[in-house]
């Protein structure tokens, strides 16, 4: 099983660059409070790192 994580949008996209919201919509995250459970991969973890200020990853799960 692959690893993954639960990441938790916790921070609003309004007043912040095109490019951090469509990075939020790439995790698939786009409302407050909302998880997502995403496959453990640099790309997924760059993603997460550019919009840190928005986010947390709750669990770390494999």
């Amino acid at each position: 099983m692959a690893k993954t994580i639960v990441v938790k949008q916790i921070g609003s996209p309004i007043r912040r660059p095109e490019k951090q919201r469509q990075t939020l919509i790439g995790l698939g995250l786009n409302k407050m409070h909302k998880t997502r459970e995403l496959e453990d991969t640099p790309a997924v973890r760059g993603m997460v790192a550019k919009v840190s200020h928005m986010v947390e990853i709750i669990e770390e799960k494999g």
